[in-house]
């Protein structure tokens, strides 16, 4: 059965940082990804990394703030979040299974439970 568990979530204030990480069992997946939603909005894609993390994507909001690596022997990913933002409040969801075409991270369709990130200002 797969499973991802995220986890990291939490409230802070603007300007903090947080990491957020998630936890794949059942198998070793290639892509794999960040994607958030916020209240009353779609769910929007974060970041993405390759198996061998030689290609990464960032979501133009985020590049430069967010780091996506990943730990293969632990299989897992991780979110660094820094200097964050109100607006970068919304539930962060693990995706594993998908793909990097070009400059796109198409989601795949294993998806972890969400994690909460509360930015006040």
């Amino acid at each position: 059965q797969v499973q991802l568990v995220e986890s990291g979530g939490g409230l802070l204030q603007a300007g903090g940082n947080l990491r957020l990480s998630c936890a794949a069992s059942g198998r070793t997946y290639s892509s794999m990804g960040w994607f958030r939603q916020a209240p009353g909005k779609e769910r929007e894609f974060v970041a993405g990394i390759t198996a061998s993390g030689g290609t990464i994507l960032y979501a133009d909001s985020v590049t430069g703030r967010f780091t996506i690596s990943r730990d293969n022997a632990k299989n897992t990913v991780y979110l660094q979040m820094n200097s964050l933002k109100p607006e970068d409040t919304a539930v962060y969801y693990c995706n594993a299974g998908g793909r990097i075409s070009g400059r796109t991270y198409y989601g795949g369709g294993a998806w972890g439970q969400g994690t909460q990130v509360t930015v006040s200002s």
